[in-house]
């Protein structure tokens, strides 16, 4: 079947062509990190599935040229400096450093790019597309010295949040990077100086200032990918006002479509709730691996969730992560074990792998049915294993199939020999079940898990494995 995603701008499920029907480039930008703290767990879901998307596309012939900025100045960042007494660079650095720390965990695919919005080419090319709103009277100098597009000038304007301009009360100007449709107005392209900004600022035609948050995606944007864009990705919290703005902004200068596809994740939730600082529900992913999980149980957990479906972060939906992490291990395992015996002349025929899987994300990223799919193809294989019906041919062919589907989900484990020392717990421990010591074997089994490796008992025995591969 053709690839289907879900349109934000229309509202609608379409086929996917590119922009570049010969040479197959999909050119998608997304929004990446604001670098004022650690970035945490929704953040990440949301650069998963856009990892998961970027991985489907080339797995179905598709190059794709992918840029993520790095939101280094912001309201947020220079407030955060400005707290801790610090040059702007100084505050986000080490942030910075944090995220790529993270996505190395997650096992995320590097963007081609990952501008900062401070690199003095992209700080030119903002002031160039604010000349060229200005020209065009889409955006004006007001009193306060700052610069604002007109967003009545712009009939497209709402059109994204799928809201009526003509609905709604003007606040009139809105100087903050973060706003809601009740206090809609003109929105910020460059800020004017001011006390609270200390040393962060460039000098432009309108004053010494610093750009706002849109126009920087804007123009990092048009400046890496050209001015039309295939995919457009990001959480639901970007669609307004930032996405919005984007495009009036974009299309206000180059007088095109700015984006075919625009696609947004669905919030996640902690226990059924918004995840605040305030309710203590709030975690990075350094919270979570701090609790003894791994970048892979963290990765698997984030992704079972189709994109547009909320997804409810849990302790217990992580052990379950792990456990299907688990079933998957063993499968493999088993798996490998077979297709190294002799052949033999077992009719196998009906435990051939097909496109189901593959199928299931063309349609809008369907990981659940994807996943359903894995888990029923294991039951049936386990079956056939138990049986005695599948032979190395097959369970090579299957393994074939495995590493394919594993370019789309990258959790499979990193292989990791024990050291003597965990071999020897392992032992032991495997000693003390059969003298029916469950209480020594639960503290050997503890034991394992502070060292950072994790035991599971099966029918070929104990599996030892390291966790956090």
């Amino acid at each position: 079947m053709p690839l289907r995603f879900f349109n934000t701008y229309s509202r609608q499920l379409e086929e996917f062509t590119p922009l570049d029907s010969v040479g197959q480039t999909v050119k998608m930008y997304t929004c990446g990190p604001t670098v004022y703290s650690y970035a945490h767990i929704g953040n990440y879901r949301a650069y998963i599935f856009e990892d998961l998307l970027q991985r489907h596309l080339e797995l179905r012939g598709y190059k794709v040229h992918r840029v993520m900025n790095i939101t280094d100045v912001d309201d947020k960042t220079i407030r955060g400096a400005r707290d801790a007494s610090i040059p702007l660079a100084e505050f986000t650095a080490p942030f910075k450093q944090a995220f790529f720390e993270d996505i190395e965990s997650l096992r995320i695919k590097r963007a081609n790019e990952f501008p900062a919005a401070t690199d003095p080419d992209h700080i030119a090319a903002m002031i160039a597309m604010i000349k060229t709103l200005i020209e065009r009277d889409l955006a004006y100098q007001a009193e306060d010295k700052s610069v604002y597009f007109r967003i009545k000038n712009f009939p497209e304007y709402g059109h994204l949040a799928h809201f009526d301009l003509t609905q709604l009360q003007s606040t009139g100007r809105v100087r903050n990077d973060e706003y809601d449709k009740e206090h809609i107005g003109d929105f910020a392209l460059w800020k004017a100086w001011d006390e609270e900004d200390g040393e962060v600022g460039w000098e432009s035609p309108w004053g010494r200032g610093r750009p706002g948050w849109h126009i920087e995606c804007s123009a990092m944007a048009t400046q890496l990918l050209g001015d039309q864009l295939d995919l457009h990705c990001g959480g639901v919290d970007n669609i307004f006002p930032h996405h919005e703005a984007e495009i009036a902004q974009t299309e206000g200068c180059t007088g095109k479509q700015f984006v075919r596809y625009w696609l947004h994740c669905a919030h996640l939730l902690v226990d059924g709730q918004k995840m605040s600082k305030s309710l203590g529900n709030f975690y990075t992913l350094r919270d979570v691996v701090a609790k003894g999980y791994s970048g892979r149980e963290i990765r698997y957990a984030l992704m079972r969730v189709h994109y547009r479906a909320p997804l409810n972060f849990t302790w217990e939906g992580m052990e379950e992560a792990r456990q299907s992490l688990g079933r998957i291990d063993d499968w493999l395992e088993r798996l490998r074990n077979r297709a190294g015996e002799s052949p033999t002349n077992h009719n196998s025929e009906n435990f051939r792998p097909n496109e189901q899987f593959e199928t299931a994300l063309d349609d809008d990223l369907n990981i659940s049915a994807a996943l359903g799919f894995l888990f029923e193809s294991i039951r049936e294989t386990n079956r056939a294993l138990d049986g005695g019906t599948f032979d190395a041919s097959a369970a090579q062919g299957w393994l074939d199939w495995w590493n394919r589907v594993n370019s789309l989900l990258a959790i499979s484990a990193n292989e990791t020999a024990p050291p003597s020392e965990i071999v020897a717990l392992a032992e032991a421990r495997a000693q003390a079940r059969l003298a029916k010591d469950w209480r020594k074997s639960d503290e050997l089994r503890d034991e394992l898990t502070t060292r950072g490796w994790e035991i599971r008992d099966t029918k070929d025995g104990q599996k030892v494995t390291r966790r956090g591969v």
